[in-house]
């Protein structure tokens, strides 16, 4: 008895090369690129141990808490980190960057998160990156959130370890991610005499077995079911074309915006101003007598294929999150969610308008 998912012929090396060339092309890059074989936070990590130690000075940009972990990774690497923190209500600007530079002029490492999904902030990662160009510190992205609703470019804006995953944007899956290394890092790497070697983390282990071996023989087994969903997802973006994929996201998050402005109730987006809003995920700020997490927990109840969560940690009680990215960048999934939310606030006695609600996210997604 066979099984069309457990009875696959193995995936070749040739085929998971070609599946990293199609990132690539998706990255508009000529950097290396590796697809690591699980959830992002592998790449994550591996580059800033693999790239950082204790002679490195970074500047970690936190607009949210994948932020706060990157600086977390860069201090047990021995890093001497500089935080520079900004309100997860906004986004981070080049002059700021510019500015902390004048301050610490030793920094050679730049960590920063492209969008923040949990916050649903996003920042001008070109601006930043001529920037760091003009110091010529190594620029690290995590852009896991962002591709798929916007540009990522690791080519055009100096960007040296930018990492993936498409489990957001892409609509793909979670089990596998993808890094793109700059000649620039894997030198640094290859002089970090702490760098992780004969370890799941070691970017370096696979740039000699697999890159340097001229992607001829896989490593060990791939994660093939991933790799495959990943091939599969990436093939729809270009049948689609990346900018129809990303004009959907962000048409979906100018009518989560609109809509929960004339929705009212108290709902109003989190983030201040449109420019700085992400395009993957809108939050949403609820009135101080509501609790965002129970808030969503109704409207969840009322229709349980909501793309909504309340926000992490402390924001639970004031931030709700529409995931409005991959299969859900709908008009009918904001639709669905405004519908919801409306319902729930009017059940905790609140007034609101749901039938504007619609109409101005009718008219913003057009």
């Amino acid at each position: 008895m066979t099984h069309p998912f457990l009875d696959l012929p193995p995936l070749t090396a040739a085929r998971f090369a070609a599946i990293e060339d199609q990132v690539a092309g998706l990255l508009e890059t000529r950097q290396d690129v590796l697809i690591t074989q699980g959830e992002a936070l592998l790449p994550l990590e591996g580059a800033i141990r693999s790239a950082a130690g204790p002679g490195t000075v970074a500047l970690n940009v936190i607009t949210g808490p994948y932020g706060q972990t990157f600086g977390n990774w860069l201090r047990d690497s021995g890093a001497t980190v500089h935080d520079l923190a900004v309100p997860f209500h906004a986004a981070v600007t080049a002059e700021q960057i510019r500015e902390a530079f004048a301050e610490h002029p030793e920094i050679d490492f730049v960590s920063l998160v492209h969008a923040e999904a949990a916050t649903g902030n996003t920042n001008p990662v070109a601006e930043i990156g001529e920037v760091v160009r003009e110091h010529g510190a190594l620029f690290y992205l995590d852009a896991v959130a962002s591709v798929g609703a916007e540009p990522v470019l690791p080519d055009a804006w100096g960007v040296d370890l930018c990492v993936i995953g498409a489990q957001k944007a892409m609509g793909g899956p979670a089990g596998v991610s993808a890094i793109s290394v700059s000649e620039r890092a894997w030198a640094r790497m290859a002089a970090n005499p702490h760098a992780p070697r004969r370890s799941y983390l070691s970017l370096l282990d696979w740039k000699e077995r697999w890159i340097d071996a001229g992607r001829a023989v896989l490593p060990h087994a791939p994660a093939q079911l991933e790799m495959l969903a990943l091939e599969a997802c990436l093939e729809r973006i270009e049948a689609d074309g990346a900018e129809t994929v990303m004009a959907r996201h962000r048409a979906a998050a100018r009518a989560t915006r609109a809509g929960a402005t004339a929705l009212r109730g108290g709902l109003e987006p989190y983030v201040h101003d449109a420019r700085d809003a992400a395009p993957v995920a809108t939050t949403l700020r609820v009135p101080e007598q509501v609790v965002a997490a129970e808030l969503v927990a109704e409207a969840l109840r009322a229709d349980p294929g909501l793309p909504l969560a309340a926000g992490g940690g402390a924001l639970a009680k004031e931030m709700v999150r529409v995931n409005h990215y991959g299969p859900d960048a709908t008009l009918d999934a904001v639709r669905r969610s405004l519908t919801a939310l409306g319902a729930a606030l009017a059940g905790q006695g609140l007034a609101v308008d749901p039938e504007g609600a619609l109409r101005a996210a009718g008219e913003a997604w057009h």
